[in-house]
């Protein structure tokens, strides 16, 4: 098997990393940069989304791990005291792979009608320098209503826990293959009128959003972000693409959530 290994680049994480590496080929597994079949994510969920993002060409091939030694460690499913065990797991054990929901965002430009594709595993976020911003949305063609406000974050179900949480959005489970339209400071009076609550649109739904004003628009894909000019809309779906995660024990989505968000003490999943 060859591997891959995303360190978030601090002391610590580095150290692990390079024990992996050792311990793997060590193992005789080989260490293949641009090929892996397993990519581990030593760091936060930044290095996981960094790690996503780099070998997203390479989602029907590559599945991913990570080890936690960030601040937030919502995507990884060790932490540095388990590495030993985690390593001779890789080494023995086939793994087995958990297929989650993406989103894909296509921003259409006015000019020559090229469009740019992108891929995100948490969420793609919309807002603009320039005052409001102000879209048509449309779903499935139809159109649904007229939005003003900050901006609008679309997110996948694993991304719902995310930025679209802190803006009260739904948590979503993610077996179900929908993505999540949360609105940012929406502007309700007797012009602009919308309906305030999330929603949440299966796989077979798409959403179109049409700017109503000519102004450049900060896009953010995951943690990184680009200003458009002249854009034609931004269109918006479960995309046909998943993320494979490689698991070597079971660990369940509602307890991810849990030790993420809540005490210990004050919840019990069964």
């Amino acid at each position: 098997m060859k591997f891959k290994i995303v360190s978030k680049g601090d002391e610590r994480s580095n150290k692990i990393k390079r024990t992996m590496k050792q311990y793997l080929t060590d193992f005789d597994l080989v260490y293949d940069r641009d090929e892996p079949d397993l990519v581990i994510s030593v760091g936060g969920d930044g290095t996981f989304l960094e790690a996503f993002h780099r070998y997203v060409h390479r989602l029907d091939k590559t599945a991913f791990i990570g080890v936690h030694t960030g601040h937030l460690g919502f995507y990884a499913d060790y932490i540095p005291s388990e590495v030993e065990r985690l390593i001779i797991e890789i080494a023995k054990t086939p793994y087995q792979v958990v297929e989650y929901p993406l989103l894909e965002v296509i921003i259409r430009s006015k000019k020559n009608g090229k469009e740019t594709r992108n891929l995100a595993l948490n969420e793609a976020m919309i807002k603009t320098a320039e005052g409001s911003v102000v879209f048509d949305v449309k779903i499935k063609g139809e159109h649904f209503e007229t939005f003003r406000g900050d901006g609008i974050c679309i997110s996948t179900p694993t991304g719902s826990t995310a930025y679209n949480k802190a803006l009260g959005g739904a948590i979503i489970h993610p077996s179900i293959e929908a993505i999540q339209l949360t609105e940012m400071a929406s502007i309700n009076n007797r012009v602009f009128r919308t309906i305030g609550s999330p929603l949440i649109l299966p796989k077979h739904h798409t959403c179109l959003l049409e700017p109503l004003k000519d102004k450049s628009f900060i896009i953010a894909i995951d943690h990184t972000s680009k200003t458009y000019t002249n854009v034609k809309s931004i269109q918006c779906r479960v995309a046909k693409e998943k993320v494979r995660f490689a698991r070597f024990r079971q660990f369940p989505f509602w307890n991810r959530v849990r030790d993420s968000f809540v005490a210990e003490g004050n919840m019990k999943v069964k």
